[in-house]
């Protein structure tokens, strides 16, 4: 969100020598500089992904904006600016001034957004509430002792220190006056009032209300379950390079010595050595407080919303791992899809109607050594057309579904996958005809779809 200007002297012939891919790395200095040609219009950036350094000049252009080619995050080519999550920040843009330092309170406004979660759909509102000049009060709310921080890198860096994914410093928040209520959960919320009760007593009015507070990891329900250790964790793994599965099996006991987990029990009578037991068997949504409230859930007490996030009660959104909403590439299919990209997404585009949600969902692993990625919604999917090969570690993956493309998966095929991801969230439909026709060059990229994609891209922007 903080502007960013930097001014680079850019050689004519530097310009000149962008191919016709439209982009270039340069290296410049001690910068490496994404040299970019829209429009004939030419414009230097930040050639790293601001979620986690990726090179963009290895991703897919699509118009005028890149999308990143390991998790699907996109920039403006002509300006940086941030146009699809994962990313936190826009691309510096040198020679010119990217987008607007937030704004702060304005003395005298009265109008109180309440946020509650402290996770990145809370924090995207909150920015994006300050980025449009809103001029109320900001409050929000987390049961967590930590300010907003990036939970992707938990299941990634298991020695990871709190302070060093921390998204935005104190600072930060005390300069756009953002308020934040750490250590302090809901206990009820009245929307006949607009008041949330919280567990030290206090009672907050509000005159919006955005419910971000997300799920909870199940725990184990047998026997030592309490007594030893474990991280939860979400995570899905394949089986090579030595991991076992034993399938149509449950625990049923968990044995330690001095606290210390010594052995896993199965249903089956196989006991399994042990020294870190990951429990990974899905989530609970963090919504009990909202139960005798007129706000709707599912049966599963997931919150269900419209396109624009808005739940059946005026004045009250929700967003992020909480809501069930209709997913424009699944035809507006009701789904709840716990991702941080999606939750970016929601939570800035709960604070904008009437945009409507055009990301694409785009996930990225590292299984064995190798960098995997998803992208879009494949629930139901009947046909499965492969390209490359999975024994070589070098495959796309195409998931159908009433003749069209509706997901992809590739592994050591950059950026395929990025194009599939643009293609679809662009609106445009891939028939069955164009995924078996798929040719890849020696750049990865998939022929046929690309065509596509390089023609005029018509998706909106959720932010101007």
């Amino acid at each position: 969100m903080p502007s960013r200007l930097s001014v680079f002297r850019l050689k004519g012939s530097l310009f000149l020598s962008v191919c016709d891919r439209r982009m270039k790395e340069v290296e410049i200095g001690h910068h490496s500089v994404l040299l970019t040609r829209h429009e004939g219009k030419y414009s230097a950036l930040g050639n790293q992904c601001t979620h986690y350094g990726a090179p963009l000049s290895q991703g897919v252009v699509s118009g005028n904006r890149v999308r990143c080619p390991w998790h699907g995050s996109c920039f403006n080519i002509c300006t940086g600016d941030l146009e699809e999550f994962p990313g936190i920040d826009s691309l510096p843009c040198h020679k010119v001034q990217i987008g607007e330092m937030a704004s702060s309170a304005v003395p005298g406004v009265a109008h109180t957004i309440l946020l509650l979660g402290g996770g990145i759909a809370s924090l995207m509102c909150a920015e994006t509430l300050r980025q449009e000049k809103f001029g109320g009060r900001i409050i929000m709310v987390s049961r967590d002792h930590l300010l907003p921080y990036d939970k992707t890198r938990l299941s990634k860096v298991m020695n990871v220190e709190s302070d060093t994914i921390v998204l935005r410093r104190m600072e930060f928040y005390h300069q756009y006056d953002i308020e934040v209520w750490l250590r302090k959960e809901v206990l009820s919320v009245d929307t006949d009032r607009k008041t949330v009760a919280f567990d030290d007593g206090l009672v907050q009015n509000y005159d919006q209300l955005l419910i971000s507070t997300g799920c909870r990891a199940k725990a184990l329900d047998v026997p030592g379950h309490s007594v030893y250790p474990s991280f939860l964790l979400f995570l899905q793994m394949l089986s090579e390079h030595n991991i076992k599965f034993y399938m149509n099996d449950i625990v049923t006991e968990i044995k330690g010595v001095n606290g210390k987990v010594k052995e896993v029990v199965l249903k089956s009578g196989k006991v399994i050595p042990t020294d870190v037991l990951i429990v990974g068997i899905g989530s609970i949504p963090n919504s009990a407080f909202l139960q005798g409230t007129k706000i709707q859930m599912n049966p599963k007490k997931l919150v269900i919303v419209d396109k624009y996030m808005r739940t059946n009660v005026p004045d009250v959104f929700c967003a992020g791992d909480l809501a069930t909403f209709p997913l424009a590439m699944a035809k507006n299919q009701l789904v709840n899809i716990g991702h941080w990209q999606m939750a970016q997404a929601q939570g800035s585009l709960a604070t904008y109607p009437p945009f409507t949600l055009l990301t694409c969902c785009f996930y990225s692993d590292v299984i064995a050594l190798f960098f995997c990625l998803c992208a879009g919604y494949g629930e139901g999917y009947t046909e499965l057309v492969m390209k490359g090969n999975i024994q070589a570690h070098k495959f796309l993956a195409l998931y159908l579904k009433n003749d069209e493309v509706i997901a992809a998966a590739g592994l050591n095929f950059d950026p395929a996958v990025s194009a599939v991801a643009e293609r679809l969230s662009s609106g445009k439909v891939i028939t069955k005809k164009e995924a078996q026709y798929v040719r890849l060059s020696s750049y990865n990229y998939p022929y046929s779809i690309l065509g596509a994609v390089r023609k005029e891209h018509p998706a909106q922007m959720l932010l101007p």
